[in-house]
């Protein structure tokens, strides 16, 4: 029986923390507590040492002095700011003028102004939460398709998840130790292809079915000719500059991401400020969901990173890297397998939780397959944005279930009687546009061009201009090792090696020249 264990630790690992998530555990303690578990269970059976555990406060510290994170909470909180300076409720009011003549124009608006609170905002919860308040209530007033409607502010509300200043990117990123500036650029065409496919499957219901996506009637069209070109430009010039101020600084290359949630916060405390939104409430309660969702992904990174460590220690690492290297079909079945995997996880798990167990474990195999990481992270997390609409578990459901109308009401413009939203409505309203990622996970396989043309990879150094680089870049630290006497041990110990070495094939060669 110990023997069993020593041999399949790494199995019985991964299967107990499984079994801990099944059950409903919150995920940073289940991650923490099957590290520490089997660190202990380890330590017992003679397969690690004690001193495994001394690593663990200079991790934690670490993840604290980890600047890429900062971004996490600036976004977050800049998010929260312009979801209550009612810069969604001008968009969406001016664009639903603007495409309004046109079946299916409420719909087109939506999405156009779900990707540019997206790009804005890069948090789900407030993009689903004002397009269900503002859009939803007028698409059933002028008898759009329930589960069209709904379908489209859920999946345009999840835009936010892919297209930068997406959160998860940041976290992708930091995983697979990459540039969360590299991680922004290679997903940006792919948000757009991603938008195009839900305003075209928009035209098609609209083609098929008429009455699904009426055009506005035109005594709803309050706004015509120079007055609604006005609206139009004055209602997205701050999103635009905005955009600019976050995105563009970190596609230039002046500022970092961290920089650029920080610019990104302040112009959004500006622009509510103009607004006339800005007040102490508006302010305590955005710094009060941001502490609470950074806490809560800082908890599970500590979490994983407890895990990692105890799972690395008994080289769970590789017992994954070569489960996931020898499957049939090389690189192709490697990604089949790998997305068919996350795409069924999510439904039990939300991006946060997946971005922090699932990745680290998938990033060494993916590198030893000579996968570029920055378009795997791209494609894991167009597949991880299935997340959100997955019935019935999908975030944005939750979201919409919550602004949604429980119970029949009256209508304050037109006075008639309109029918409440049931679950089931959202639910399959949500199955298409779970199709359309689906969708976009193989055309990002298909064409990698959409990830990679993004990327500045820089000029392309042969092999000797690699070894010339290093050699100039290599600092001379004379005598004495700079990591210590260990280190000069170990270089002696080496330097000894290689004489021996040297001795055994000058003798071999005396051997064969005289033979």
């Amino acid at each position: 029986m110990v023997q069993f264990l020593i041999d399949n630790m790494a199995p019985l690992m991964f299967g107990a923390l499984v079994f801990f998530l099944l059950f409903g555990y919150p995920v940073a303690f289940a991650l923490a507590a099957n590290g520490l578990l089997f660190a202990f269970l380890g330590i017992e059976l003679g397969l690690l040492t004690p001193a495994l555990l001394q690593a663990l406060p200079e991790r934690v510290f670490g993840i604290m002095r980890n600047d890429t994170l900062l971004a996490i909470p600036f976004f977050t909180f800049m998010g929260l700011i312009l979801e209550r300076s009612g810069m969604a409720e001008d968009l969406l009011d001016t664009i639903g003028q603007l495409f309004g003549p046109l079946r299916g124009g409420l719909a087109y608006a939506v999405i156009f102004v779900g990707a540019l609170l997206a790009a804005t905002t890069g948090v789900v919860a407030a993009s689903v939460i004002s397009m269900g308040l503002i859009s939803l209530p007028i698409m059933l007033r002028y008898g759009y398709d329930r589960r069209l409607a709904t379908g489209v502010i859920a999946a345009s509300g999840t835009l936010a998840q892919i297209i930068p200043p997406s959160l998860v990117l940041i976290v992708m990123a930091d995983q697979l130790g990459r540039s969360v500036g590299d991680m922004y650029a290679g997903a940006l065409i792919p948000g757009l292809v991603l938008s195009a496919l839900y305003a075209g499957y928009v035209f098609i219901v609209s083609m098929i079915n008429k009455s699904a996506a009426p055009a506005l009637p035109l005594e709803a069209r309050t706004l015509r000719g120079f007055q609604l070109f006005y609206r139009v430009i004055f209602s997205l010039v701050p999103p635009l500059v905005l955009i600019f101020l976050v995105l563009g600084t970190i596609f230039i290359g002046i500022a970092t991401p961290t920089e650029g949630g920080a610019m990104g916060a302040t112009g959004a405390l500006i622009l509510a400020l103009i607004k006339r939104k800005l007040d102490w409430a508006l302010l305590r309660q955005a710094m009060d969901t941001t502490a609470k969702l950074s806490a809560f992904v800082l908890f599970i990174l500590i979490g994983s990173t407890v895990f990692g460590l105890t799972f690395r220690a008994v080289n769970g690492d590789l017992w994954v890297e070569h489960l996931l290297t020898s499957l049939p079909g090389g690189e192709l079945g490697f990604l089949i397998v790998v997305n068919i995997m996350v795409f069924l996880l999510a439904f039990f798990l939300d991006f946060f939780e997946l971005a922090f167990i699932v990745v680290p474990l998938l990033g060494p195999a993916a590198e030893k397959l000579g996968i570029d990481l920055i378009w795997f992270g791209v494609l894991l997390g167009v597949n991880m944005q299935t997340s959100f609409m997955h019935p019935p578990f999908g975030f944005a459901l939750f979201f919409l279930r919550s602004v949604a109308p429980a119970a029949d009401y009256i209508d304050k413009v037109t006075g008639k009687l309109i029918p409440r939203i049931t679950t089931g409505q959202i639910y399959w309203g949500a199955v298409p546009f779970v199709c359309i990622q689906i969708l976009m996970v193989a055309l990002v396989i298909i064409f990698p061009e959409m990830v990679t043309s993004m990327l500045d990879r820089g000029p392309v150094l042969s092999d000797t201009e690699i070894q010339m680089q290093m050699q100039i870049e290599t600092p001379d630290y004379g005598t004495e090792s700079p990591y210590g006497e260990a280190a000069d041990e170990a270089s002696e110990d080496d330097a000894a090696a290689d004489e021996e070495s040297g001795e055994e094939e000058s003798g071999e060669e005396e051997e064969e020249n005289a033979d």
